[in-house]
């Protein structure tokens, strides 16, 4: 591009959340589980990034951060953009909770090809290969805080939290902690509304971030869902969004479809009623559609 050339637009970022660290994260990201290969992730990425999606979520467990980092790099100046610009989460796997959090947070680090993370998670609270009771599990998981409290103090991992803890396991944490976690991950949807989880990080100041907010095909196309969303005239999926957003619930939806991925990014120009926000709510009855920590020890 010659300095002639007109830059390029970037398109308006989605509201931000404020973290514990003082850095702000965005209400929306693009959540990247499942999305293998440059080409996927290029076509998800260049979609959320043309709606105002400035957050983008991997883990080591999902393989793709080397190309996640490719496509941020390929893209963002493109959008008229720069790494400050956006928010990077991954997060350290079961196999290298422990002794090896060092190596797992580097190697991310090395993959997405970044100076730092903004945001780094302990994806799950047991380990690879111990059964889910072993008494190893909490000390492999103080150890990896441990790490991470180091990194977090070297300015390569900006923020620091955890994924799928359970309100046993955040206690335990939050009592033996240097650094208080920024950001607890967990499903959160209106049939699991999670509210002793997030009673407990507003007490604390700890961030309380949802996946799986759309659930599964059986509460995308739920008839109060379906009821609501044809009142609006939009889909499902958008109301399901909305219900989180609207709490400051921050969200993380997947697709490698450029349509729904720009549909999904479309939740700030309206809102929910007070009496359809209580419906969905009402809705709550404590089912889980992903992994199920409640037993790890």
């Amino acid at each position: 591009m010659s300095e002639s050339d007109p830059q390029p637009s970037p398109s308006a970022p989605t509201p931000s959340v404020l973290l514990n660290t003082g850095a702000r994260m965005p209400l929306l990201g693009l959540g990247t589980y499942r999305l293998r290969g440059p080409d996927d992730i290029l076509q998800a990425v260049d979609a959320a990034l043309s709606t105002g999606y400035r957050s983008f979520d991997t883990a080591s467990v999902y393989r793709n951060e080397a190309d996640l980092g490719r496509a941020l790099r390929r893209l963002l100046p493109q959008h008229g953009l720069s790494r400050a610009d956006v928010f990077i989460t991954s997060k350290l796997g079961p196999k290298d909770q422990g002794s090896r959090a060092r190596e797992g947070a580097l190697r991310s680090l090395e993959l997405l090809d970044l100076d730092y993370i903004d945001l780094y998670l302990i994806h799950w609270p047991g380990t690879q290969g111990l059964g889910v009771g072993d008494k190893r599990n909490p000390e492999n998981r103080a150890q990896s805080w441990a790490v991470l409290e180091e990194l977090h103090a070297q300015g390569k991992l900006r923020a620091i939290g955890v994924s799928n803890y359970t309100p046993g396991h955040m206690k335990e944490l939050l009592e033996g902690c240097c650094v208080t976690p920024a950001v607890l991950q967990v499903e959160f949807h209106p049939r699991l509304s999670q509210g002793e989880m997030r009673h407990l990080c507003g007490e604390k100041g700890v961030c309380f971030q949802a996946y799986s907010s759309l659930g599964t095909g059986s509460l995308l196309q739920d008839p109060l869902v379906v009821q609501i969303a044809q009142g609006y005239g939009l889909t499902t999926a958008q109301v399901l969004l909305r219900w989180a957003v609207q709490q400051g619930v921050p969200v993380l939806p997947k697709s490698s479809h450029p349509t729904r991925v720009a549909e999904n990014g479309r939740v700030f120009d309206f809102e929910l009623t007070a009496e359809d926000m209580e419906r969905l709510g009402g809705m709550d009855c404590g089912q889980k559609y992903c992994w199920d920590p409640s037993q790890v020890s």
